[in-house]
């Protein structure tokens, strides 16, 4: 696991542009004040909304199998106004 880099608050407050283009482009940071770590800057996961055809069936082929009978429910549902 490699360190992210340190940005004072200052130079946070100063070079926010340039900071926020190398977090868009997935830096993270760490930032500090006076010396101590107060937080981290990191860029959000974005949440494909594509699958690739191979990479999906890659995925179900290791899957669990799923029992039927584990989502069936052979009761009629219960009407908790009668009496």
């Amino acid at each position: 696991m490699t360190a992210q880099p340190e940005i004072t608050e200052c130079d946070l407050r100063t070079r926010s542009e340039e900071s926020m283009d190398a977090v868009q482009g997935g830096q993270s940071f760490t930032v500090t004040r006076d010396g101590h770590r107060i937080g981290e800057l990191v860029p959000l996961r974005r949440r494909r909304r594509f699958v690739p055809r191979g990479e999906f069936a890659a995925m179900s082929r290791s899957a669990p199998d799923i029992s039927v009978d584990a989502f069936r429910v052979d009761q009629e549902p219960h009407d908790p106004y009668v009496r």
